[in-house]
């Protein structure tokens, strides 16, 4: 009988403000970011889930043999210092106990690993300081943006220093194996945690669905579903925003959650571990995943950020202004870059309308992805004119040789 690895992403992305091609501004941070609008989706949410689930997780955490983990983008944490410092306060409790993990992560929940070692590993650095100023901790595992894992990608991480990282149990990579076993990739001792998908998203996205053959879901049903399983560990990784925004306070998602460790303690073998305690079982196998792999959609790929014509577009615009925003040395000029980079800005533009389509809807606040795109494509190029008259600038200050 496993035991049961609970992870859950924190994020929330920094929006960004209606900017047309008309559009002017001296202060870019101030005028491409929707500060009242972010303001305003943080205080909702953390009202809706991050307070109410911190605090029954701190009490679960404290009652019951009962161990989770998370991890916290910067741009999350950045804006809990602005908008709620008690949020922050609140996960500074948790991990005090000595029973809930922090992993780390991209700071600004980028696409950096597709794209530049170099930025992807200075946005973990930064994520990693930030977590040890609010949190005092400090991570021995690795959980990439949206999950985003390759051969490749978990070379850089385990060049790090981490012990392991998370990623998709999708059959693309297993085929007749089961995620619920430790893997490594080829030709490494990394340490890679594989999501079961199923059992994961039976809560994430199933649990209200009363069409579903599993409705009405209950504690009890549940560990008896997670105790009949096979293999070394069940992990269950989701979205925080699963508890009191996606699924709310009305499905009975909170109760779930708080009968959900006396439960599992019915069954003597059934136990909760932190992602790292996980990491020491044994490996039983490696991965081969030569391309990009993410947990978004049924297709399990990058088709999300980058499926079609305008999302490549936008992504090779942020990718070509790497060169100019470090020669730049303007540190307000490299965080917009970098707010920019944030992986949501191109999944409102995705326009995948199948399995996946109201998933889609759901998170996005335009009123279509060809919207987001226009306004997007509008706050880049403005940005990339920025850098390219500053870089002029330099250029003709510059002292020539006589």
């Amino acid at each position: 009988m496993p035991s049961v690895c609970m992870y859950f992403e924190v994020h929330q992305p920094v929006r960004i403000n209606k900017f047309t091609v008309f559009s002017q501004t001296n202060k870019p941070y101030e005028d491409y970011f929707d500060w009242s609008r972010n303001r305003m989706y943080f205080n909702r949410i953390t009202s809706k889930c991050y307070a109410p689930t911190n605090a029954l997780m701190l009490s679960l955490v404290e009652q019951h043999d009962f161990k989770i983990t998370y991890s916290l983008s910067g741009v999350f944490m950045e804006q809990a210092q602005k908008f709620n410092p008690d949020l922050m306060e609140s996960f500074r409790a948790l991990a005090d106990t000595g029973k809930v993990e922090f992993l780390d992560e991209t700071y600004y929940h980028s696409l950096a690993s597709l794209f530049s070692e170099e930025e992807f590993k200075e946005q973990v650095e930064k994520n990693r300081a930030l977590k040890k100023d609010l949190l005092d901790y400090k991570a021995t595992m690795f959980r990439n943006t949206e999950a985003l894992y390759s051969n490749q990608i978990a070379s850089m991480v385990e060049k790090m220093g981490y012990k392991g990282m998370l990623a998709e149990g999708s059959e693309k990579i297993l085929d007749w194996r089961s995620p619920n076993y430790i893997y490594t990739p080829p030709n490494s001792n990394l340490k890679v945690l594989l999501r079961n998908y199923r059992l994961s998203d039976d809560i994430a996205f199933r649990f209200s669905n009363r069409d579903w053959e599993g409705y009405p879901l209950t504690a009890d049903t549940y560990t008896s579903w997670l105790a009949n399983n096979d293999g070394q560990t069940i992990n269950l990784f989701m979205d925080y925003e699963t508890f009191g925004e996606h699924q709310w306070e009305s499905t009975g998602i909170f109760n779930f959650l708080r009968h959900l460790p006396q439960e599992a303690n019915k069954y003597e073998n059934l136990s909760f571990k932190t992602a790292s305690e996980t990491a020491d079982y044994p490996t039983v196998g490696n991965i081969d995943v030569p391309w990009a792999m993410s947990w978004a959609d049924v297709d399990r790929d990058l088709s999300a950020w980058l499926g079609n014509e305008m999302q490549q577009d936008c992504f090779d615009r942020i990718k070509r202004m790497e060169k100019m925003v470090k020669e730049n040395k303007n540190h307000e000029n490299k965080h917009i870059w970098r707010l920019l980079q944030t992986s949501d800005h191109l999944y409102y533009l995705c326009t995948k309308w199948w399995a996946d389509g109201d998933v889609h809807k759901y998170f996005n606040p335009y009123d279509s992805p060809y919207d987001a795109f226009i306004n997007y494509a509008n706050v880049l190029t403005d940005f990339e004119k920025k850098l390219i008259a500053e870089k002029n600038e330099l250029d003709l200050s510059a002292p020539r040789e006589p």
